[in-house]
């Protein structure tokens, strides 16, 4: 099955707040990765904060172009 195909089909089945705790379980087990992971720890802390930013940014884009859309 293609992996769009298994994504809808999953998110079809979801309610809105089961995407938020999704959001929030990646939050927190990368927190824990950088908490027990030395080396983890290290790539994290090792790239500049405006990295982040962009990749966030670059994320964001086309959940602001449905947002805006209508």
């Amino acid at each position: 099955m293609c992996i769009k195909k298994l994504t809808n089909n999953l998110l079809k089945n979801m309610k809105w707040y089961d995407i938020s705790l999704l959001k929030g379980t990646v939050f927190f087990l990368t927190l824990f990765l950088i908490t027990v992971w030395p080396a983890f720890h290290n790539l994290v802390f090792r790239i500049n904060w405006y990295w982040y930013l962009a990749i966030g940014i670059i994320l964001a884009i086309p959940l602001w172009k449905k947002i805006f859309s209508k």
